[in-house]
């Protein structure tokens, strides 16, 4: 072992102690000086030169470039996410061939998945879908995403909600908290939009929360304009602050020309 790639390793394994422990911070600035290293391998993508060590150098850059995709999660840092991913994803496409396969890949690609769709990103949900292999789409971190997106889609909320009390990966809890964020602000807002007031107990079962504290929480932190009286929720606040905008016509033309093109893309 050459002793660049020596000193490489050295760095690795402080970063493998330095995730044990949650220290993410000297998690952070040893994948900056890891990144820099890995600069001088040219056995690495783009170029994937031959060299004696070229085998050893791929497997340890894939590894790292997993742990920063999980420090991203971690920090929730979903453009370090994005570009720890693109990093990463040679190695599971380019030098599949070249390495044995990781046990991170189906978390991480079920991972990215998910990613994009709390995004919104449907139609590029959809391009990396494809570019997974019938075999993997029976991996529980893939079907997982797949069955979310097909959920969400289907406005079945109630199981996109349940989905978070069966994630195959622990670092699913993170995108899995801000969909179902984004699920209770789309029922709230059509919620307030169609109702004046709703008893407490109504409300709490229309945003799916198991207990009233937590229906009140929400509405303090995420809804302060709703009013809480007499054991109802009042919308007629949020009505009155909620400006009256008309929708131009040419601009809702060309969003569903946009949207039919999507879909076209995606059959």
């Amino acid at each position: 072992m050459d002793s660049k790639l020596t000193e490489v390793s050295q760095l690795f394994e402080r970063l493998k102690a330095a995730f044990i422990r949650n220290d993410f911070d000297t998690c952070t600035k040893l994948l900056s000086q890891l990144k820099v290293l890995l600069t001088e391998f040219r056995s690495l993508p783009p170029l994937f030169e031959e060299s004696p060590n070229a085998v050893q150098e791929l497997t340890i850059a894939r590894d790292i470039y997993e742990h920063a995709v999980v420090l991203s999660v971690k920090i929730e840092d979903q453009d370090a996410f994005e570009r720890d991913f693109f990093q990463l994803k040679p190695y599971y496409t380019d030098a599949s061939n070249r390495l044995s396969s990781s046990p991170q890949e189906y978390p991480i690609l079920g991972l990215n998945l998910l990613r994009l769709l709390v995004q919104n990103r449907i139609a590029e949900f959809h391009t990396e879908l494809e570019l997974i292999s019938t075999t993997a789409l029976e991996n529980p971190c893939i079907k997982h995403a797949v069955e979310l997106e097909q959920s969400f889609m289907e406005g079945a909320y109630n199981r996109v909600l349940d989905a978070r009390k069966m994630v195959p990966h622990e670092t699913y809890f993170y995108f899995m908290d801000l969909l179902a964020k984004t699920v209770r602000d789309e029922i709230a807002g059509c919620s307030e939009k169609a109702y004046d007031h709703l008893s407490i107990d109504d409300a709490r079962q229309m945003l799916m929360f198991s207990s009233e504290q937590e229906l009140l929480e929400y509405i303090t932190e995420e809804h302060p304009e709703w009013e809480v009286k007499n054991g109802s929720v009042f919308f007629q606040k949020a009505k009155e602050s909620a400006p009256c905008k008309e929708i131009p016509s040419l601009q809702l033309i060309n969003q569903t020309l946009s949207y039919a093109r999507e879909l076209e893309r995606i059959v």
